[in-house]
Parts: structure tokens; sequence; C-alpha cells
């Protein structure tokens, strides 16, 4: 019974700490974009524009909690970056993200406090999120693009879903007693390789078709390849990153005074 009630202490003290809590939400307003087998490394790369809303939990001047729903959109194609020559593939997904991360604070901040009023930060956290990769208004998966609708090689249809891992760095600064601006960058380390619709291998002999169907022309637009012929890389999987601003408003939530204790 006493571990129970020390236990229960000290989660409650961690939970409400020593100072003020404070609740914020608002807005997030920016852009997305993404890295995988179409663009393989080049950061900001056409992106696109995103938007959200987030609630941030403020523990103390250092430590934060923050839920989000982001809605972003990212593209990529072949004929613009040219990561591999001869293969003109393209596509874009909308990318619907719902996250918890915690932050951390380089220097004491509070959104109203004037002699703490802007702090670089750090976050990490967990996300899941949902895509749908599209070329036009043709869905890719649906195409089985890489033989997931016949089987080839035992090859299934991809989920449209999945976790992600969100990690970044921002910068926090007070604009009144209530309002905070934040700038912030943030990746999503992904357990897919199916964002851009690409991963294995050609699993059709495009050049064999002389009136070639969707189903050939999505997969291999080029119609110069064979099966298992290099399509993509199913080595490495696919990331999405968010960047832009927050404008959050201040609410208080609570306040413990450790000397009542």
């Amino acid at each position: 019974m006493k571990k129970k009630i020390v236990f229960t202490s000290v989660l409650l003290f961690f939970l409400l700490g020593g100072r003020s809590q404070t609740l914020e939400t608002g807005i997030f307003a920016g852009a997305s974009y993404y890295l995988g087998d179409i663009n393989p490394g080049k950061h900001f790369d056409q992106s696109l524009f995103s938007t959200g809303i987030v609630a941030r939990y403020n523990k103390d001047d250092r430590w934060a909690f923050r839920l989000s729903l982001l809605l972003g959109n990212v593209q990529a194609s072949d004929s613009y970056r040219h990561a591999v020559e001869n293969r003109y593939l393209a596509f874009t997904s909308k990318i619907t993200e719902f996250s918890g991360v915690v932050e951390f604070n380089f220097f004491p901040y509070e959104t109203g406090n004037a002699k703490n009023k802007y702090t670089p930060y750090i976050f990490a956290g967990i996300g899941f999120f949902f895509f749908e990769p599209k070329i036009s208004d043709y869905k890719l998966r649906d195409y089985g693009t890489e033989g997931q609708n016949i089987g080839y090689e035992g090859r299934t249809p991809y989920e449209q879903r999945g976790l992600s891992i969100p990690f970044g760095i921002g910068f926090k600064y007070s604009l009144t007693k209530k309002i905070g601006l934040g700038i912030e960058w943030g990746m999503r380390k992904t357990f897919t390789d199916y964002i851009d619709d690409v991963s294995t291998t050609y699993y059709l002999d495009a050049s064999s078709y002389t009136n070639p169907d969707l189903f050939v022309i999505l997969s291999d637009p080029s119609l110069l390849h064979q099966p298992n012929m290099a399509r993509g890389n199913p080595e490495t999987k696919d990331w999405y990153n968010f960047y832009g601003i927050t404008l959050t408003y201040k609410f208080n939530v609570g306040k413990v005074n450790c000397a009542n204790f």
C-alpha cells in the first residue's frame, strides 16, 4: 500500500510539477515534401501546402507534450528530378498524420513571459499516418504496378497507413501574453516503401505490348523494361516531412505549489 502511495505521489509530481501548467491550442500552416525512390535526397523538393491543428501541454518551462493533426500533400516526378533515367514515374499523395511528441526547450520558455520569451527546441515522438499515391485521378495501388494484384513473386497490395517516427527542430517566440509563434521543421521516418508506389521490380515485358493498356502504362510509362528489372530500391523506406509555422493561444490549466506538499 505504501509503495502505491509513493508511486502515485511521484507520478502526480511529475505530471503536475511545481509550476503552473499551461495548455496552448492553435493552427499550423506550411508545406510538406517526400524522400524516396523518385526523390532520393533533395530536401524541400517539390513541396506542397500543408495545414493542421495542434494542442500543447506545457509541463514547465523546459518540457512540453504536443498532439497534432496535420494534413499535407507530397509529390515527385522522374521528369523533374531524374533520379533514374528512362523511368518516367511520378505520383502525388495526400498525407494525413496524427502524432504525439515530446518537446524539449533549450532555454526556459513560457508564452507571455517577458523574461523567457524565446527558445530553440527539439522534439520526437510517434505518429500514425494515411497516404494514397495517385497519378492524375488514377489510384496507383488499384493497378498493382509491381504485380501485387496477380501475386507476382508473392507480392500483395500494400497498406496505405502505418506508423511514423516524427522528430525535428524548431524555434518558439512569445508574441503577446497569450499568443505564441513557432517555426518548425520535422522529418518522419516510416516503415513503408510505397508512399510513391515504387519499391521493387517491374513485372511486365512492356515492350511486347503493341497496344498497352492502363495497367502497363502506369507500371512502365517508358515501355522499356522487362520483368525483374529494378523499378525501385526495396532496401530503403520512404520519408515525409513537414515544415512551417504555428500560432497558438495559451490557457492556464493548473498551479501547484511544492511547499504545500
